[in-house]
């Protein structure tokens, strides 16, 4: 295995591999202090940055950092692996490769040409060499398109999910909140349930709730209710109404067992779904939940940190071309990311790795009550995603998950960003507002006595 070494002053400081190397010069966090693998000081970890930005990015093809032969995850991304798209940055080491993706020629047309060519480490590798306004400069010139009955992620739109979970599945709560969320003009990315059980009756139960109410009013979004995948399988066999399939994935083939799943059953997940044809704009069918740590505390990290572990589950997500994928950046805890600078700065690479590597990203920008955070970190957060262009959020009653427990973004911060960086809905989605007199000129609501008049007459 090859070594690596950099001398930083008077001394020299050695990484045993490629996989070391990553490790000890990523960002500080509590996740890979936790697992051992973090640089032991500052000094250490320049050292390791210094060192890494020579590194080509060609060394990642001959390298794996995990093995390809016990790794279904690494053989697609091996597999998968698009020499020609690559060729333009074949050349480049990683330090090059910042200064490329930094370049005023580099546009949102030159990052999607290459993007199949980059694996999940080369981007990896290169953002824990960027600051926080790098990730965001560049982020913001990826765009990620994509469709399902309505159309995500163009120049210029904000679209929201919106996520009415309820401790007991309560249909009228879930039905107030889902409301509520309209009304605010949110939901635009998806209507989205996290289940408080995974049975199959209750699972086609609230997918009849959300899909009569698309009927009804004639909504352009899409519905989903995000028990696992095989759940929604046999829901799907009993002629329930599945717009979006749904699935938390992870970076590893061991991490993703830990979660009941693997490639082949994501495929035929995705191919039930298509043979219902529910899309009318668009058939993008998948929808993918990340975030740093899940490797880690599934035992199944190979030694590999957080961050290049999450950047290896978009590979996976990549390459069943979803209509969404976010990370759910501060959900684990403190254990994976301790505070509020270590949660923003996770934020920012997951979203800049999504987007260079061709993702329709969003982001739950979140936080669990037990973590050296608060909601102004929040905002700090929202603020800098949404100038790097991410493509939805969360809208959350309150911004205080009542049955998952945790902290995320409300609806009425989709309002805040959308009027500060003049950004609008999605563009079916907007014109449904409009015609429903819930907003005019396409981000401004009309007046709450009148908007709240449409709840209590859809609650009855």
């Amino acid at each position: 295995m090859r070594t690596y070494s950099c001398l930083v002053g008077a001394r020299r400081h050695s990484f045993s591999s490629l996989r070391d190397l990553l490790a000890k010069a990523t960002p500080k966090r509590s996740g890979d202090e936790l697992a051992g693998i973090a640089a032991e000081s500052a000094e250490e970890r320049v050292a390791a940055q210094q060192c890494l930005a020579d590194v080509p990015l060609r060394r990642f093809l001959d390298e794996p950092l995990v093995p390809y032969e016990s790794d279904e995850v690494t053989r697609l991304i091996l597999d998968t692996h698009d020499a020609e798209a690559f060729s333009p940055v074949a050349a480049l080491s990683v330090g090059e490769f910042r200064d490329w993706l930094l370049d005023y020629r580099t546009t949102g047309a030159t990052l999607e040409a290459v993007s199949p060519g980059l694996m999940p480490e080369m981007v990896a590798a290169v953002s824990k060499l960027m600051s926080n306004q790098d990730l965001i400069l560049v982020a913001q010139k990826r765009r990620v398109v994509t469709a399902f009955r309505n159309t995500l992620g163009q120049p210029g739109r904000l679209a929201v999910r919106l996520q009415p979970n309820h401790p007991t599945d309560d249909p009228r709560g879930i039905a107030a909140s889902i409301i509520d969320g309209l009304l605010y003009g949110c939901g635009d990315a998806v209507i989205g349930i996290n289940p408080a059980t995974d049975s199959v009756p209750a699972v086609e139960g609230l997918l009849k709730l959300i899909d009569d109410l698309l009927r009804r009013y004639e909504i352009p979004t899409q519905s989903c209710v995000l028990a696992h995948v095989t759940t929604q399988m046999e829901a799907m066999r009993r002629g329930a109404p599945v717009d979006l399939v749904f699935q938390s994935i992870a970076g590893t083939e061991a991490a993703n067992a830990s979660f009941g799943v693997n490639l082949a059953l994501l495929s035929e997940a995705r191919q039930a779904a298509l043979a219902l044809g529910r899309g009318t704009v668009g058939q993008n069918v998948m929808y993918f939940e990340t975030g740093q740590g899940a490797a880690l505390s599934a035992g199944a990290h190979h030694g590999v940190d957080q961050q290049t572990c999450e950047a290896r589950a978009y590979a996976v997500a990549r390459h069943f071309d979803p209509l969404l994928v976010n990370t759910v950046v501060g959900f684990i805890g403190p254990e994976y990311l301790y505070d509020g600078k270590q949660i923003i700065r996770a934020g920012l690479e997951d979203h800049f790795c999504g987007k260079v590597l061709g993702l329709p990203m969003g982001v739950d920008v979140c936080y669990t009550n037990h973590a050296e955070a608060d909601q102004d970190d929040m905002d700090t957060l929202l603020t800098l995603l949404g100038v790097a262009g991410v493509n939805y959020i969360m809208g959350v009653p309150g911004a205080d998950d009542i049955m998952l427990g945790y902290q995320s973004t409300s609806f009425h911060d989709s309002h805040y960003l959308r009027q500060t960086l003049g950004l609008r809905p999605a563009p079916e989605f907007e014109a449904w507002l409009e015609a429903m007199h819930i907003s005019e000129d396409g981000k401004r609501l009309r007046r709450i006595d009148e908007r709240h008049a449409l709840l209590a007459h859809a609650i009855e």
